[in-house]
Parts: structure tokens; C-alpha cells; sequence
């Protein structure tokens, strides 16, 4: 199979879909690789490596050209998805509730496009996931930059001057995103509780040495199959807000990872609860992407009131690119394996993975 990797066009993006490794083992496997000169510049992997790896590089459009798949982390441009052939397969985070029109151009001109947000939580997809693998990176972030913001230190220190107590530093969400800046805030020293709606993300935080704050509203039918927490009905939704406030008034840090499949992120933090917490603190909303958890979030700013400043990174992953692409390429070597069947590509659409990945194939568009 003939695979192009096109340089990355939007704005900050510095990942690149299919790193030298990735590369040689496709290679190996029997697949030629054509790479965009410069294609991993921002994850600082020159065209040397991908020429060492065994890459043919190309210049321009010509990326697009005689592939029978393109990988790519981002979406494709106008101008991008213009100069996919027709037959050529799409692998790509492709925000399918974001780009209807785009699907629409893709399946007008018969490519078959891969959105890698929806792969299947299931244990043989496991290995493809790339939201849980970039999810990694959000939550380690997060932390350092609300640790560099925080006007005081997250560990507990004795010093000749005094002890100084360790900061509290509160995660709500405990997916990938959540345990991982769970961890993280742990080994940095500060005194962690964590909260989820769902019942078993309690013994998750747990197992990390951080305190859960249980509620009322924790409950096992808070996920859905997927292990996805679910939208809360009002009454629910308020009681889970009384919980957050009760606690968040005497935090330090605060990292928000809350969000739903395919729906605005929910509001947990509310003007109220900022006014109330202590001048200082910090919150870092990762579920900025999809509009935040806080009342005061605005994606891709840094906020500041009452003394609390509200930080709302976009593309967080993107701002570590080295291990950020080493694990997407990981994932997308992995899927490109499972639709490629002796050498060729295979779009079988009764197969539960690849099913569940497809949006559009043969000129049709298979969700809407």
C-alpha cells in the first residue's frame, strides 16, 4: 500500500501523523512511504531520519498523489482535501460533528475518510486510541502550566524558614486526562482529590493516592458502554454542581477535564464558584477545545477574576510533540495494519472497528 504524510496546516500544529519508527516498521511490512519535506520539523524529526527509515520525500501537492492513503493528525484544509484522489482512503482527527461539509466534498469526490476520534473502546482497539494516547499528554500539561501560574510551590518543603504546607490541587474528570494529571499533580508534591460522576473512576483516583470526593450524584449508570460519562438530568447536574462548590472554595489549583462524546463540555464551575474561591488560585480547563467547564472558560485565553485566573489551553497535546507523536503515530501504524490485508487496502465495513471509524466510502456518506 502506498501511504502519504502531508506537513500539518493548522494553526500550532506541530504533530506529525507517522513518525521514522512508524515509518521503517511500514516499510518492513511491504507498504512505500512518501513523506512531505519537513513533514516532522515541528516534532524535530528532520527528512534525513525519514529518509534513513526507508521514506521516499516528496515536495508540494505531490504528497496526495498516487497514495492509496494519506495519514494526517488534523483535518485536511480545502485546499488539501482538493488534492485527494479519488479511491485514496483518509486517516485523520476529523471532528465529525465540526465538519459536515467536509465529509460531504470527501464522499463527492469518492475518498473513503477514517475519523481516529471514534475508535471503538474496545480492548482490540485499545492500541488505536489515539484521544486516550493524546489525552495522556493534556493531563501531564495541564498541570505544569497551572503549576507555573500558581503563585505558590505544590510540594510540602521543610525549610530553616518554616514548613510550608503543600497546595491542594482538585481534578474533575477522571479519564485518561484526569488520572494522568492526577498523577502528575502527585508526583509534583501537592495534596490531590479528584471527582467523577461515575462510580468507578472513585477507585481509579484512588490508586494514584489522591482522595475522591463522593456524592450523591456518583452512581453506575452515570457511563455509557463506552465508559464515557453520560449528560446528567437537571436535578442531577445541580447536585453535582453543589459538590463542586462545597469543594472548590478551598483549593489552590484546579483541572477541569470533564467532557461528553460528541456534545459541548458541560458546565461544572460557575462564576459563583470562582467569586468564592481564594485570590490566587488557579484553574486550568482542558475541555477548552469543546467550550469548557467553566461559565468563564474562553478557549485559547488566559482569564483573570477576582484574583483567579481561568487558563483554557486549545490543542494541548500539540505543545509536546516529540511523545505526543510518537504515540499517535503508534496508533495510526496500528490501524493502518488492520485495514491493510495483504498488502492492500480493505475497507470492510462488517468488521466492528473499522465500522465504527468510516464516515464516508464508495461516494456515500455513512453518518450524518
Amino acid at each position: 500500500m502506498r501511504i502519504g504524510v502531508p506537513v500539518e496546516t493548522a494553526a500550532a500544529e506541530r504533530r506529525v501523523a507517522l513518525v521514522p519508527d512508524s515509518v521503517a516498521r511500514l516499510v518492513k511490512a511491504g507498504h512505500q512511504v512518501r513523506v512531505q519535506r519537513g513533514a516532522g520539523a515541528g516534532a524535530f524529526h528532520s527528512d534525513a531520519e525519514y529518509q534513513k527509515a526507508g521514506a521516499t520525500l516528496v515536495d508540494g501537492a505531490a504528497v496526495f498523489s498516487d497514495v492509496d492513503l494519506v495519514s494526517k493528525v488534523r483535518a485536511p484544509s480545502a485546499q488539501e482535501a482538493s488534492a485527494l484522489l479519488s479511491g485514496t482512503a483518509l486517516v485523520a482527527l476529523l471532528q465529525p460533528a465540526a465538519n459536515v461539509e467536509l465529509f460531504s466534498s470527501l464522499a463527492s469526490r469518492n475518498v473513503t475518510a477514517f475519523a481516529l476520534e471514534l475508535v471503538p473502546r474496545i480492548t482490540r482497539a485499545q492500541s488505536m486510541d489515539v484521544l486516550s494516547s493524546q489525552a495522556t499528554v493534556a493531563g501531564y500539561k495541564a498541570v505544569l502550566l497551572g503549576a507555573a501560574e500558581l503563585p505558590k510551590l505544590l510540594p510540602m518543603l521543610t525549610t530553616a524558614a518554616g514548613t510550608l504546607a503543600p497546595s491542594k490541587v482538585f481534578v474533575i474528570g477522571a479519564g485518561v486526562a484526569g488520572l494522568q494529571a492526577i498523577a502528575t499533580a502527585r508526583r509534583l508534591g501537592a495534596s490531590v482529590s479528584g471527582f467523577d460522576i461515575r462510580a468507578a473512576a472513585g477507585e481509579q483516583v484512588k490508586s494514584l493516592g489522591a482522595s475522591f470526593l463522593s456524592s450523591e450524584v456518583v452512581s453506575q449508570s452515570a457511563e455509557d458502554k463506552g465508559g464515557y460519562a453520560k449528560a446528567q438530568a437537571e436535578d442531577e447536574r445541580q447536585r453535582t454542581l453543589d459538590t463542586i462548590h462545597k469543594h472548590i472554595v478551598s483549593q489552590d489549583m484546579v483541572i477541569t477535564t470533564a467532557q461528553i462524546p460528541n456534545r459541548p463540555a458541560p458546565k461544572l464551575i460557575t462564576d459563583e464558584m470562582v467569586a468564592a474561591m481564594r485570590p490566587g488560585s488557579v484553574i486550568v480547563d482542558i475541555a477548552a477545545d469543546t467550550g469548557g467547564n467553566t461559565t468563564l472558560t474562553k478557549p485559547g485565553e488566559t482569564v483573570r477574576s477576582n484574583g483567579v485566573t481561568v487558563i483554557a489551553p486549545l490543542n494541548l497535546a500539540a505543545t509536546e510533540p516529540v511523545h505526543a507523536s510518537q504515540m499517535f503515530s503508534k496508533n495510526v501504524e496500528t490501524f493502518i495494519n488492520h485495514i491493510a490485508r495483504e498488502g492492500s487496502l480493505k475497507v470492510d465495513l462488517a468488521d466492528e472497528i473499522t465500522k465504527a471509524m468510516a464516515i464516508t466510502h464508495d461516494g456515500e456518506l455513512l453518518r450524518k
